[in-house]
């Protein structure tokens, strides 16, 4: 079993102590959304991790080929079919089997879909601040270079531009607009493309 301590210690001997933050910060937020499972959720995702392996799988497609052969091969020993062909015990079994695995994954989805969902929106958190900061360093320096008698001032549209922050809804605005205009140019587009196919088609019916 690895020491926490002896695992922390070299891991900061490896990795700069911001990188090493950073693992810990994202480390302790699969840690947070495991710890708060229900005991239900517990079950569910341990039987999911159970079921999800190739053994199962294998123990399945055995058990029904040895079924389907076992009664099938009763007759012939001098014993009573116990599902007869087209085994209707062994068909709801298998559909009893199949909502048991489908309502076992799409729990198990559900709660990778939250932790997905806030690891989004933390890269989401992350981006906004880191842009805010970078805003902020090229402002300064513009700054500096006009208030420095050795540097030539002189004005820079790009830096002036990427110097104004930009706030998430105008972002997201910006997107829905590029997306309609692009629909709309690709809905102009076939509209020429497909009239002439049309107007042959006519053509060739006349």
């Amino acid at each position: 079993m690895t020491d926490p301590e002896t695992s922390a210690k070299s891991k900061s001997t490896i990795l700069p102590s911001h990188i090493a933050e950073t693992v810990d910060a994202v480390a302790q937020i699969h840690a947070d959304h495991h710890l708060k499972r229900t005991p239900v959720e517990k079950f569910m995702d341990d039987w999911t991790a159970r079921l999800a392996r190739p053994p199962v799988l294998a123990a399945v497609v055995c058990g029904v080929v040895l079924w389907i052969a076992a009664n099938l091969l009763a007759p012939l020993a001098g014993y009573a079919i116990m599902d007869a062909p087209p085994f209707p015990w062994l068909f709801e079994a298998l559909t009893f089997l199949g909502v048991i695995m489908g309502i076992l994954i799409l729990s198990t989805q559900r709660r990778a879909d939250q932790l997905a969902e806030l690891r989004e929106q933390m890269t989401l958190e992350l981006a906004s601040v880191t842009e805010r900061k970078v805003a902020k360093v090229i402002e300064l320096i513009e700054e500096l270079r006009r208030d420095s008698p050795t540097l030539k001032n002189r004005t820079d549209q790009e830096a002036r531009q990427m110097s104004v922050r930009t706030t998430p809804g105008e972002v997201l605005i910006a997107i829905k607009d590029s997306h309609e205009e692009m629909t709309a140019r690709s809905t102009d587009a076939a509209g020429p493309a497909q009239a002439p196919k049309t107007a042959s088609a006519a053509d060739a019916a006349e």
